[in-house]
Order: C-alpha cells, then sequence, then structure tokens
C-alpha cells in the first residue's frame, strides 16, 4: 500500500532479510516495533518503540527557553520541565513509503506551541542487519534554536537469557543536578545507573549485548547521547544533537541557510 504526502491511513511496515520495522506516522513518527529474526528488540505497552525528539530533546529548565531577546514558555509535562519536544505528540505525514520496502520519509510543520515556523523531516533506511534515522529541521522564516534526537526503549531482557549489558566509553558527563538538568560541570563518567547525559567528541558509540543472543551498536556523529537505564523494562540510548536544556545553555541555531541535520546508526549480529 502507498501512502501519499496528505493521508496516513495505516502504519509504515518495512522489511529487509529478516529485520521487521514498524513507523506509526499518526503518533509522533515513533517507531513502533523493531523485530529481528522474530525477536523484539523495542519494548511494547505504555512506554514503547522509539521516538524522535524534536526540537528539543530532554528538559527545557521550566519549560523556558529564549532566542535573542524573545522568551518564550512550552507546555510543562514533567513538572516542572518541559520534556523531549512536540514532535512525538504530532501527526507526521509519509512522502515516501510503500509497506515491504525497505525505506520511508515523513515530514510534518512545525506549529503552536512551538512559536517558529519550520519543517521536520525523517528517513529510515533499513537493511538486513541495520536501521539509519535522519532527521531534519528546517526554518521557512526566522532562525531558531533547535535539538534533535531519539529515544528508544529497548528490551532490557529479549526473553532468551541475561539482561542487556551497556558499555560505552565517554569523554565526560555532565554533572546532574538535582532538578535533572545538567549544572554546566564536565565531570569524569560514573557507574551507573544513569538518568545522565555523556559527551562523546568523536561521535556516539554505544554497544548493547544480550548474552548469547544479539548485539547492537548505536552510532551517530552528534556528540551527546542520554542514557537511561534506572527502569526493570528497559533501557535507552538516545543520540541527540545537544545536552539537555541546551536551548538555553548551547543553542544551535536554524537558519534559512544552515538547516539542522541529524543521523544514528543501529547495526546488529546474532551472538546465538
Amino acid at each position: 500500500m502507498t501512502n501519499d504526502e496528505t493521508k496516513d491511513s495505516t502504519q509504515v511496515r518495512l522489511r529487509a532479510g529478516d529485520a521487521e520495522l514498524t513507523v506509526d506516522p499518526r503518533h509522533g513518527c515513533r517507531l513502533t516495533s523493531l523485530r529481528v529474526a522474530g525477536v523484539e528488540l523495542l519494548r511494547q505497552g505504555a512506554k514503547y518503540g522509539a521516538f524522535p525528539m524534536v526540537p528539543w530533546c530532554g528538559r527545557i529548565e521550566l519549560g523556558q527557553f529564549r532566542n535573542g531577546g524573545e522568551r518564550h514558555q512550552m507546555p510543562v509535562n514533567s513538572g516542572p520541565h518541559a520534556i523531549h519536544g512536540t514532535g512525538r505528540d504530532t501527526a507526521w505525514r509519509t512522502v515516501g513509503a510503500n509497506d515491504g520496502e525497505q525505506t520511508a520519509a515523513f515530514t510534518y510543520d512545525l506549529a503552536d506551541p512551538w512559536p517558529y515556523s519550520g519543517r521536520v523531516t525523517q528517513l529510515v533506511e533499513l537493511t538486513a542487519d541495520s536501521l539509519t534515522l535522519t532527521m531534519g529541521v528546517e526554518t521557512y522564516d526566522n532562525s531558531f534554536p533547535a535539538q534533535a534526537g531519539w529515544h528508544p526503549w529497548f528490551r532490557r531482557n529479549l526473553g532468551t537469557g541475561k539482561d542487556v549489558e551497556v558499555a560505552f566509553d565517554a569523554g565526560w558527563q555532565e554533572e546532574r543536578g538535582d532538578d535533572h538538568l545538567p549544572t554546566g560541570r564536565r565531570i569524569a563518567p560514573l557507574p551507573g545507573p544513569w538518568d545522565d547525559c555523556f559527551g562523546m567528541p568523536d561521535g556516539v558509540d554505544v554497544t548493547l549485548t544480550w548474552p548469547g543472543a544479539l548485539e547492537l551498536k548505536v552510532a551517530s556523529r552528534a556528540e551527546w547521547v542520554v542514557i537511561y537505564d534506572e527502569q526493570d523494562e528497559a533501557v535507552c540510548v538516545e543520540p541527540q544533537s545537544g545536552p539537555p536544556n541546551g536551548l538555553n545553555t548551547l543553542p544551535r541555531l536554524v537558519t534559512p541557510i544552515d538547516p539542522l541535520e541529524i543521523s544514528t546508526t543501529w547495526t546488529w549480529r546474532p551472538l546465538a
């Protein structure tokens, strides 16, 4: 079935080898399922799949940010802060996808409560042993600060053995305050459990290993990743273009001649 630019009637399913991916454009362009050899890798249930974080990642302090002399208030949805952007709560349009194929593209126009006009696109590319996600943020008019990234819920246990092991070598950890926001200090990485942002100046490189089952590498040219493993059922590895509260502390302007683009590739191999 082919979806056109103005109508999204179903989820989009991509297939390559024994990998199957499902995307739901109507509900934040969320990846609702990623199955490899019949095994689901993403958590199902209330907090499920993997969703794009855009036009910001993580928390904005008190939901407020400035662009020059203008101060803007975003809806507070993780009191007292605003978290994870508005894209996950938006219906996206499918601009190119056929069920059963290996690529798909989606888009939506930035709108209230985001105060600037622009467009967000996401390209999804599946192969037999990898998934590449690319997201772009463009402005139609004024420049504005923005971030983009992904929030996957990987299953802690695939039902085939031991819990997942998370391995990475970060250049630093963003010190986290009691308000869950970076304090501005960079410290040596601490042992988990984590709900923390790490800096990787050579690009994100994190390995998840389900012993005896599967190894999956999360890579990105982006320099920041949030690791969240405080829940029993899932772990999150979130490559993103800037740290939490970065709209205030490290703004990256999207301009008419300089859009924001970020990509991540997940590569897997069986261990059994």
